[in-house]
């Protein structure tokens, strides 16, 4: 036995010093064709970030399956940050345009992705303050020879309309409550009042910190360098590469040869659009036209109802109306109380739903859709948690809806508060008589003309306005410090219509935390009794508009259809004509709406 043990051991021998033998006079060709073999391969995500990115759904237009909402996005990033089969990721920051909560959401997307150890290469053709502060949260940022980056600061500029309202003769009148209900002043005064200046002074100082911050933490310069750098402003690209802005002055393909590194042999493949769901575009035949017709109708494919956990996400997006929500032709939307309500009462009598997450972007709008919605809302309490997530913008009628939740999440950058009262009407009657029309009237009742858009108001007319808006201002400033658990008196001294950002919101009591959507939804479902790590389905509430509906309305085609050119038309404008013709939808608003939860629509800060 013990010789039979000894040959295997000699045998043993004899083989591993062959092997190495034959190893060590291996043929120069032969060691290349091995050295092939075993050349790594890395696989690289390339992701495009363009578009404005809408929350929720999105709208029910021809075109939405084709537009990215910002939960497409995130679940983009979210799938590269668990894919071990990635070695690196892609990003083409393609001008998109986001407030700063959306740019926020994205930067908490990328660093999910390289906390898992994958590093993350920001490719722009040339860069702004957004798009810069999204690389900045990339591994590495490449910008062509040709390229530049802009950091110029930041600039509110708010338009206003009295001198053009004086040349055609129209007489606003605009009544608020709160001297920083700023929402009144672009269609009443031709400048900004003290109050609304200083309100937006405080906006700007606080963005402008934002940005310092982002910058030194991501590119390792302290806050004297970036002042200096946005002082400064304009760069070429090797300019920015000298103040330590970006790390390579290169074309795209030459990320390639960064993903490799060292490893100059490496074989690299790239997924181009990785992620994006794909879009069944085939509409031949009877099949395909019995698709069309369904997209057109807004019909969904049947799907079995589920009675596994879920959490219900309701979308709050746009601005604030009574009735059903409405869409344009190309998906932008409005926010209707009885659409919202049924969605609530949906999310609230499902028992499967264990939790409601509200994601708010909205400026507001109507002080009576608010009202409603805020009530439904307050149903949810003892049933089921009620967590808030606040978007781009949570103000005004925003803020109203949110003011009951459980807790309220806001992003930095978040503009809400904007607690106070708007209303009015125009007067045309000088307008027609230069027009040539002239207008006879018979009424019975002192203020019968209150709400008449020909003449202005009486003194009692005025007084009646004011006092109706003095009692809704009352019941939401009561029912914010309520909600809130604030002194009524401490809550009224940051109501008066003050817009503020997340940041500030957060000191002073209006918002619970600073956080994404993830977190809110985390939130709710510790508040729910479940693991925050746990997978729950994601209920997606309200449900889009149709196509037919976004075009035709319930009730009136030819409207709606008016409505949908005029967008369309007004969307071929460049950006600044076009922004102020749509900001006279006020107007539109008041006619249907004579008292408003709304902040300033006139307010781009660049």
């Amino acid at each position: 036995m013990r010789r039979f043990m000894a040959f295997l051991l000699l045998l043993g021998t004899a083989s591993v010093g062959t092997a190495h033998a034959q190893t060590e006079t291996s043929s120069p060709k032969e060691a290349t064709q091995a050295a092939k073999v075993v050349a790594k391969k890395l696989n690289v995500a390339h992701i495009e970030i363009k578009g404005s990115y809408t929350e929720g759904l999105g709208g029910g237009g021809l075109f939405s399956e084709v537009v990215e909402t910002l939960n497409d996005a995130l679940q983009r990033l979210k799938k590269a940050a668990g894919d071990e089969s990635l070695d690196a990721v892609v990003l083409h920051i393609n001008s998109p345009q986001i407030g700063w909560a959306k740019l926020n959401e994205l930067q908490t997307g990328i660093a999910k992705i390289r906390h898992r150890g994958r590093k993350v290469y920001a490719w722009l053709e040339g860069a702004d303050t957004k798009d810069y502060l999204l690389a900045s949260a990339c591994d590495q940022i490449v910008i062509p020879e040709s390229g530049m980056v802009m950091l110029p600061g930041l600039r509110a500029e708010i338009s206003f309309y009295k001198n053009l309202f004086d040349m055609l003769a129209i007489e606003p009148e605009m009544l608020r409550v709160g001297e920083f209900k700023s929402a009144a002043e672009p269609y009443s005064r031709s400048e900004m009042s003290p109050a609304f200046r200083e309100e937006m002074e405080t906006i700007i100082d606080d963005y402008y910190q934002q940005i310092i911050e982002m910058v030194s933490k991501s590119r390792n310069l302290n806050a004297d360098q970036v002042s200096g750098i946005i002082d400064t402003g304009l760069f070429s690209a090797q300019e920015a590469k000298e103040r330590g802005l970006i790390d390579h002055v290169a074309y795209e393909d030459h990320i390639i040869d960064l993903i490799k590194g060292d490893q100059k042999d490496a074989e690299v493949k790239i997924t181009k659009s990785y992620g994006k769901k794909k879009i069944d575009t085939d509409f031949s035949g009877f099949t395909g036209m019995a698709k069309m017709m369904n997209m057109m109708m807004g019909i969904e494919p049947a799907t079995r109802k589920s009675s596994s956990p879920k959490i219900a996400i309701i979308s709050a997006v746009g601005p604030i109306m009574s009735g059903t929500s409405r869409g344009d032709f190309f998906g932008e939307e409005s926010m209707g109380s009885t659409t919202m309500i049924k969605a609530i009462r949906q999310a609230r009598d499902d028992a499967s739903v264990k939790a409601v997450v509200l994601r708010v972007d909205s400026p507001g709008g109507s002080a009576l859709a608010s009202d409603l919605m805020w009530h439904e809302l307050e149903t949810l309490e003892g049933k089921k948690p009620l967590i808030v997530s606040m978007g781009d913008t949570a103000a005004s009628g925003g803020y109203y809806i949110a003011m009951g939740a459980d807790r309220i999440f806001a992003e930095p950058g978040t503009l809400t508060g904007s607690i106070g009262v708007v209303g009015g009407k125009i007067a045309l009657e000088k307008f027609y008589a230069k027009v040539g029309i002239t207008t006879s009237v018979v009424q019975k009742g002192k203020n019968a003309g209150v709400l008449s858009t020909t003449k202005p108001w009486t003194e009692t007319e005025r007084d009646a306005m004011q006092k109706m808006m003095n009692d809704i201002y009352a019941q939401f400033t009561k029912k914010a410090a309520e909600g809130r658990k604030m002194e009524y008196e401490k809550l009224e001294k940051l109501a008066r219509g003050r817009v503020y950002t997340g940041t500030q919101a957060l000191n002073l009591g209006l918002i619970d935390e600073l956080g994404t959507l993830d977190d809110a939804i985390a939130y709710a479902k510790k508040s729910a009794g479940i693991d925050p790590e746990s997978k729950l389905e994601r209920l997606d509430l309200p449900k889009p508009t149709s196509p037919l509906e976004a075009l035709f309305g319930p009730l009136d085609p030819s409207v709606h259809i008016s409505n949908a050119v005029m967008k369309a038309w007004l969307n071929r404008l460049p950006a600044e004509i076009s922004s102020q013709l749509k900001s006279l939808d006020v107007y539109d608003q008041l006619a249907r709406e004579k008292v408003l939860t709304v902040m300033p629509y006139q307010l781009y800060i660049k």
